[in-house]
């Protein structure tokens, strides 16, 4: 199950950071969840999980609280989560989650992305049926064996726990990252290298080298998408 998550998230990270989309991304996440319930995380399970999420990005903390005063306040700004399915390259599946204030652009922006960079857009549920929703949480400084044995004495489930380049990423079932953080928090963990709610792909394929610029391009431009906030995929891009 393991896909290198510590990697992976300082990629994005380096890449996003350049121009500030990650902050843009998380602004606008967290002013919804707080909109959609209250703007106080200990009130609001979902707004904590996000925060959490925010800090592994080293979100700023002026653009977290600018999100929960504009919730705060009389903004009439309403946004709309969309979920697009699709295929890429020799077979790849991906899905493209969105938060957009104008569903006729965000679906005519993903629409094309895929058109132009040798894909095609499938209809709901034709890609993520393939595909678990999972909390990935990543911790350094314990070995497998006491995370193991942390979260049994809390009594809480993990799908798997594995140790990968250096830290332990636990992996659950999407209504137990709060518990699984809280109950490292308690042993005494006080950072994560990695708090994501994530899709991951029941299996992977590989894209054949003539088709792997073509499939880094579709997902590079998709990334860049302004009403998009994450892109997952199944292609196996481990070195």
């Amino acid at each position: 199950m393991g896909r290198k998550w510590n990697n992976i998230k300082e990629k994005k990270a380096s890449k996003d950071a350049n121009t500030s989309r990650i902050y843009a991304r998380f602004g606008r996440e967290i002013y919804v969840v707080a909109k959609q319930g209250e703007p106080d995380p200990e009130s609001n399970r979902a707004l904590k999980v996000v925060l959490e999420r925010a800090k592994t990005y080293n979100v700023p903390k002026a653009i977290i609280d600018r999100a929960l005063e504009k919730a705060k306040g009389n903004s009439d700004e309403t946004y709309d989560e969309l979920r697009y399915e699709g295929f890429g390259p020799n077979g790849s599946m991906i899905i493209v989650d969105a938060l957009t204030n104008n569903v006729n652009r965000t679906a005519s922006e993903v629409r094309a992305a895929f058109s132009k960079n040798g894909g095609s857009l499938g209809v709901s549920g034709s890609v993520s049926y393939m595909f678990d929703s999972t909390s990935v949480i990543g911790l350094v400084g314990k070995s497998a064996e006491e995370v193991l044995e942390i979260l049994m004495e809390a009594d809480v489930d993990a799908r798997d726990i594995l140790e990968e380049d250096e830290a332990v990423i636990v992996y659950a079932e999407p209504d137990q990252f709060h518990a699984v953080q809280e109950a490292l928090k308690t042993a005494g963990v006080t950072e994560f290298t990695v708090a994501e709610l994530t899709m991951l792909p029941q299996n992977y394929v590989a894209i054949p080298e003539d088709s792997q610029a073509q499939f880094e391009k579709l997902i590079d431009v998709l990334e860049d998408l302004e009403d998009v906030q994450q892109v997952y995929h199944n292609v196996d891009s481990e070195e």
